[in-house]
């Protein structure tokens, strides 16, 4: 089985869990058999890869322009009201430099297509989904639009209808959809009108290699816990989804009970500055560390000073993070609106607004150790029934399906 797969990222060069997922699924389709050549939009400094790699836009595609149909935007800004005469709107939901890259890849698409031979195309997220178009218009073969968050996970109520538009244009072209959890899945039906026949679930996993004996070099966290402190951990995008000001404000509220604690926030966004000052507001700005984006054995040392991992997202598509807490020994708290949340069982659960109930289970588990205990221990169950290899067998299956 020969796959032509469009990515947006790959490590060590990614913001977020999509790359690594696009990594783990890729390695175990290989060694499920599958050829994979790999497709970024353009050239950077990769390490070496299991895998070919092709960067768009090395192609230099000078054939006709790449169409869209469009009608979704127009549909969604109607909904929204964003009329001709609100002109404010209008220029907030115009395209910018990054829908340009993304078309500019839906062109490069079109020559990559038409010069590799392949089965089936696979396209992660929205920034990929008009390449995958490109090619599917090129070579005829079956599209599987794979889903890792929508514009409403990312951006709440108010959606950009550009986005918008390429996303559900993409799922409703595509031969089938690959949602990252029943939540994600739900979430298609409702806001795209996606059919259910169309949409199968594959859960993200966590590389086997995600362990503490790569690790080398000092852990400064680790001289706080020495003098008796507990360290509480957020790793992710410092954005609306994530739910950084939840995780500020049950902070607050679990040092009112217990001061010696500190809180790592580790990662970066549009709400940084904002959070650094929520911090300084709430009076804890002595408490919190902000340990900026962070990767690899860095990151590992965050994982592993830390006594409990928090995940308070507003709606989390899956949530690879909480994975690899657990694989790292860490209990965890994470909301009940993810995706994640489906496969660890023994994990503490709590509603993303419910700050009085978050800082009650942080509080939990760091006065009652045998709760943490139990947690890891169990949650070490959980994390045994998941893996890449399950989830690149069920694409296999889903591409054997669109190849009969």
């Amino acid at each position: 089985m020969k796959i032509l797969m469009f990515g947006w990222e790959l490590p060590p060069f990614h913001s977020g869990g999509l790359g690594v997922a696009c990594e783990g699924l890729t390695k175990a389709l290989l060694a499920q058999g599958a050829q994979v050549l790999f497709v970024l939009p353009k050239k950077f400094a990769l390490p070496k890869t299991p895998f070919p790699v092709l960067f768009a836009n090395e192609q230099e595609q000078k054939s006709r322009p790449f169409s869209f149909d469009f009608s979704a935007y127009s549909t969604l800004v109607c909904h929204l009201g964003l009329s001709d005469k609100n002109q404010k709107a209008q220029k907030a939901f115009a395209p910018s430099d990054l829908l340009a890259e993304v078309f500019a890849y839906a062109q490069n698409a079109r020559k990559i297509a038409a010069g590799n031979d392949f089965d089936v195309i696979h396209v992660h997220d929205w920034l990929c989904i008009p390449a995958g178009i490109a090619a599917k218009e090129v070579s005829g073969k079956p599209l599987v639009v794979h889903i890792h968050a929508t514009e409403f996970d990312r951006s709440g109520s108010l959606p950009h209808p550009l986005v918008y538009a390429i996303e559900e244009q993409g799922m409703q072209k595509a031969e089938r959809v690959v949602a990252v959890s029943e939540f994600t899945k739900n979430k298609i039906i409702d806001c795209y009108g996606i059919e259910e026949r169309k949409i199968r679930v594959v859960y993200n996993a966590v590389d086997n290699d995600f362990s503490a004996f790569s690790v080398r070099g000092a852990n400064e966290l680790l001289a706080l816990k020495r003098e008796g402190h507990k360290i509480v951990v957020f790793v992710g995008r410092i954005t609306l989804q994530k739910g950084p000001d939840y995780f500020l404000r049950a902070a607050q509220k679990v040092l009112a009970y217990k001061p010696k604690v500190f809180f790592v926030i580790a990662g970066s966004g549009d709400m940084h500055a904002q959070i650094i000052e929520q911090a300084v507001h709430l009076g804890i700005a002595d408490k919190v560390f902000f340990a900026g984006f962070v990767r690899g054995e860095e990151l590992k040392k965050i994982y592993l000073a830390a006594d409990l991992f928090v995940m308070p997202s507003v709606s989390e598509p899956f949530g690879i993070t909480a994975l690899e807490a657990v694989s790292l020994g860490v209990p965890i708290v994470i909301s009940k609106q993810s995706g994640v949340q489906e496969l660890i069982r023994n994990a503490l659960k709590v509603d993303f607004w419910d700050i009085e109930e978050m800082a009650n289970k942080i509080l939990a588990c760091l006065d009652y150790p045998v709760l943490p205990h139990t947690l890891k221990e169990e949650s070490q169950k959980d994390l045994a029934k998941i893996s890449w290899h399950k989830s690149a067998q069920q694409c296999v299956k889903i591409y054997q399906e669109l190849c009969k």
